[in-house]
């Protein structure tokens, strides 16, 4: 679905929440007494969710801050965020019991944040990531995923890489817009995420030397145990020229702005491609 920013403003004011202030965050550690006197009542009771329903907040982000709150109670250091994430991961780490048990109730209830929600949006990102694997090879178009291409030696990299560049042609263009690579986002393009996406991922995709290089080009299709010489290596900030980006869920119809700097957005697999091996009416 892609809508206009008026659109998405009107469906994003029914659903917009105000973020937690250091105030009202106070305010949620205060309760931490009250969550000691709930468990000690009886500790099999979602005493935790409960508490966090009552203030409408999300559960799983109501149980990390508990978490903080026990753990700077019990240890003599205060905890590590990667530790944090890592008991939220598996309550079983968290050294007592009770406790355990609540967290491990506020992930599984948690519809929108959390190690569950994560696991879930990995995996349906990487069905679409699978999904669109099998449409380039319908359209037996030749590429590399990520995992050639880390093997290469780049870090970094869009989900595909074209080997033979294609044109999407566009029914308002005359030329249509030259396509290197792709990147799947099993999510809805709004304002926030494209605008992060662009600047760690989308622009530094654009104006590869890599593909200037022919030397380099022939010798990858014809030895897949080609590695790239460190000197044609390009850097994080040149990387892959112009490309696809999908977004699966659709997207703000005024983000797609860029499409003559190099960056096209869709919200399905294009239909109206051809490889540069064939002419362009």
């Amino acid at each position: 679905m892609i809508l206009t920013k008026a659109q998405y403003d009107e469906i994003a004011q029914c659903l917009v929440s105000v973020p937690p202030t250091r105030q009202s965050l106070r305010k949620l550690k205060q309760r931490f007494p009250r969550y000691l006197n709930g468990v000690g009542r009886n500790g099999t009771a979602p005493v935790l969710l409960e508490l966090a329903n009552e203030v409408d907040y999300a559960p799983s982000l109501m149980a990390r801050i508990i978490l903080e709150r026990f753990l700077q109670e019990h240890e003599e250091t205060p905890p590590s965020k990667s530790v944090i994430n890592s008991m939220l991961r598996d309550p079983s780490q968290i050294p007592d019991g009770v406790l355990a048990n609540q967290v491990y109730q506020c992930i599984v209830n948690d519809c929108c944040y959390g190690p569950l929600v994560d696991c879930i949006k990995h995996a349906i990102g990487h069905e679409h990531e699978v999904l669109l694997r099998d449409m380039l090879l319908e359209k037996n178009l030749s590429f590399l995923d990520e995992d050639q291409l880390r093997a290469k030696g780049y870090d970094k990299t869009p989900d595909f890489i074209l080997q033979v560049p294609v044109v999407m042609l566009c029914p308002l263009a005359v030329e249509g817009h030259i396509i290197h690579w792709i990147e799947s986002k099993a999510s809805f393009g709004d304002e926030c995420s494209h605008h992060a996406y662009l600047h760690d991922q989308f622009w530094s995709y654009w104006n590869s030397p890599l593909w200037r290089d022919c030397s380099v080009l022939h010798a990858w299709e014809h030895n897949p145990e080609y590695q790239v010489p460190s000197d044609h290596r390009p850097s994080w900030d040149r990387l892959f020229g112009p490309g696809l980006v999908i977004y699966w869920y659709g997207f703000i119809q005024e983000l797609d702005c860029n499409r003559e700097r190099g960056i096209l957005l869709k919200a399905c697999f294009p239909t109206d491609i051809v490889t540069l091996c064939h002419s362009v009416a």
